[in-house]
């Protein structure tokens, strides 16, 4: 069985960085030309004091880790949105996986099962088989023994026709037998 499962599109946060970071550089570099039409010079840009340049660097920070700025909060719904959507995604492949198993489960007992029944059915059956088989056996010593005490029989009336025969020519031969010596003692006698 395959496992059907679902992948989450894997976008890339990198991607996203760099347009991050380019778009800090803009607003960085937009701040710097309001600074010089505002008269400060780029000159007064430059020259840092320690809070004025940490500031600048935590606010350049914040901006590229997307903790701050008008973006921050769509980062933060994008993100929450792709972690709901992974975690759906893998309930989703648990739930299948456990789908899987409990069909595979049922197959293999169901196989079993049907095995088991199968061999009952068939032990069954060779029950019957020989439960006819000695019914059929008796039958067919039955029809044998019959069959010679039929044929015995055959063998005594064709005996007993050959007798008959027999002496039915006997019988037809001997009354001609005695009409001709009737004729003859007859025929003496008017002598």
């Amino acid at each position: 069985m395959e496992r059907h499962g679902v992948d989450m599109p894997h976008v890339e946060g990198k991607d996203q960085e760099p347009q991050l970071f380019r778009e800090s550089k803009e607003q960085q570099q937009g701040e710097e030309n309001r600074e010089e039409e505002a008269g400060r010079g780029p000159a007064r840009s430059q020259v840092s004091s320690p809070s004025v340049a940490t500031s600048s660097a935590n606010r350049q920070l914040m901006m590229l880790e997307g903790k701050s700025g008008p973006f921050s909060s769509l980062d933060s719904s994008i993100d929450i949105l792709k972690k709901r959507a992974q975690e759906l995604i893998e309930n989703i492949n648990e739930s299948r996986q456990k789908d899987h198993a409990l069909m595979t489960n049922f197959r293999d007992s169901l196989k079993i099962k049907v095995s088991d029944l199968t061999e009952k059915l068939e032990e069954r059956m060779y029950q019957i088989y020989n439960h006819h088989n000695k019914i059929i056996q008796e039958k067919l010593q039955e029809f044998t023994q019959k069959m010679a005490k039929i044929s015995h029989l055959e063998t005594e009336l064709k005996q007993v026709c050959h007798t008959v025969e027999t002496v039915y020519k006997d019988l037809c031969v001997q009354p001609e037998a005695t009409i001709s010596e009737e004729e003859q003692t007859h025929k003496d006698g008017e002598c």
